[in-house]
């Protein structure tokens, strides 16, 4: 088997374990208050990530910091909203609402950068937008889960644009270790703030949802990324880890922990689609890559 047929089929199970991350940690949550759970696993993720490679430290500096913090506060409001989302709503809304930041992130960087928004990328936000209202349609306003997640799509497309920025300035080990630690203190902080502090895990079943997020989801989701990145188009990276939706959905669906209906399926097909839409090859040089994303 080849080395690319490998690092496919990795990515797969990257995808696979995202998924399967929102399965595991919706009943997690309602065992366990939320930002408690975020900050043991963000905690025990870094944890794994510097012990892996502990000289890493020495790369820190404090052009690295600095952006690195910035770019975990996104990704670390991100996650809050997206927790918060899948509390109020289901495993498989979430994850088709999460994807949405694929085509945000193209209309976030013509905002904010001016970068020119291709053809492709209006198709996939108004596709996105269809999908979004048939999946909303159920509901006569959208409740706090939708309006959480919507948030949490709008961070990580904030995010994207920021990493497309700063990303290439640093060693993307070592910036992910900075985001993931703004993340555990801003989870920290909230515990503390909203929670009355720290809270450990009740049971054996939020112990493992955690290490599965923390170390499966995560730490080792990162180097399966990074390391696929240098084998595979870019393009065709973002577009097998767009099915982590698919798998969030059907994973649910599987266990039983939802059940699928029609208007459910048919937006978030609609989504899907338009994901795959924004993410397809092309001649052009990306306008902004999607670097490692840690779910």
């Amino acid at each position: 088997m080849s080395r690319s047929r490998i690092a496919a089929l990795a990515l797969i199970s990257v995808a696979v374990c995202w998924g399967a991350a929102f399965v595991l940690m919706k009943p997690a949550i309602e065992r366990q208050p939320i930002f408690n759970f975020l900050a043991f696993r963000f905690t025990l993720a870094v944890i794994v990530m510097v012990l892996v490679r502990p000289g890493i430290l020495k790369k820190l500096n404090k052009d690295l910091l600095l952006q690195g913090s910035l770019l975990g506060l996104a990704l670390g409001g991100g996650y809050v909203t997206q927790t918060i989302g899948l509390h109020f709503s289901t495993a498989a809304i979430t994850g088709f609402f999460t994807g949405l930041y694929v085509a945000l992130t193209p209309l976030l960087a013509w905002v904010l950068l001016r970068k020119k928004v291709s053809t492709k990328a209006l198709i996939g936000v108004v596709l996105a937008t269809i999908g979004l209202a048939i999946v909303s349609s159920g509901a006569i306003e959208l409740g706090w889960g939708e309006v959480a997640l919507l948030a949490c799509a709008v961070l990580f497309a904030l995010h994207i644009v920021g990493l497309g920025q700063w990303s290439s300035n640093h060693d993307s080990y070592s910036l992910t270790i900075v985001q993931l630690t703004v993340c555990a203190l801003l989870s920290w902080a909230g515990a503390f703030a909203w929670e009355g502090g720290i809270q450990s895990p009740p049971d054996d079943e939020v112990w493992f949802a955690i290490i599965f997020c923390a170390v499966l989801a995560t730490a080792v989701a990162f180097l399966v990324q990074t390391w696929a990145q240098g084998l595979l188009d870019p393009s065709r990276v973002a577009i097998i880890l767009t099915s982590e939706v698919v798998w969030a959905a059907g994973i649910s669906y599987a266990v039983g922990q939802e059940s699928p209906t029609f208007i459910s399926l048919l937006g978030g097909s609609i989504m899907l689609i338009a994901m795959v839409i924004v993410e397809w090859p092309t001649k052009q040089k990306e306008l902004v890559p999607l670097e490692p994303m840690v779910h």
